[in-house]
């Protein structure tokens, strides 16, 4: 299985907005910081909006920011509202051929199993865990100015 790449840039986006908390985040900032288009990040944006997951202001100061704390939202959340099928195999799709194993057959349990897993893990993980185990992740992101993490603080010189 693979995510898209609406559903990477959308917890991307999450963690922008979990990590400059307190502010307002511009899409064109999160867009020059992920090396992305702002017109791919206005569409993820809508169906994040929608959901609740952010919020958006408008207006000339506007820009946006968690819909919600970033400790409740879960990646779960995030692939739910990103991804539009999770059919592993044809069996799992609407419509799918017929096949005289389907009510009985071990593969469709062993993947609906396999995927079931998968979300549980997903919704162990909050956009703040992913922000909170990276310390310099505003640095990377460019919300902290000029300032290298890596570089220790120069004390003042003694008067």
């Amino acid at each position: 299985m693979r995510l898209t790449k609406q559903t990477n840039y959308a917890v991307r986006m999450l963690m922008y907005c979990a990590a400059n908390e307190g502010h307002l985040s511009r899409i064109p900032e999160i867009a020059r910081a992920y090396g992305v288009s702002e017109l791919f990040l206005f569409k993820i944006l809508q169906p994040l909006n929608k959901a609740g997951l952010v919020e958006t202001v408008r207006g000339r100061n506007g820009g946006v920011r968690l819909g919600k704390p970033a400790t409740d939202i879960s990646l779960f959340d995030v692939v739910r509202v990103t991804e539009d099928s999770f059919a592993m195999a044809e069996c799992f799709e609407d419509g799918a051929i017929e096949c005289p194993l389907v009510d009985s057959c071990g593969l469709n349990s062993a993947l609906r199993k396999a995927l079931n897993a998968f979300f549980d893990v997903l919704t162990e993980y909050s956009i703040d865990d992913l922000v909170k185990a990276r310390p310099q992740i505003n640095f990377l992101l460019g919300l902290t100015g000029d300032q290298d993490y890596r570089k220790p603080a120069v004390p003042a010189p003694a008067a």
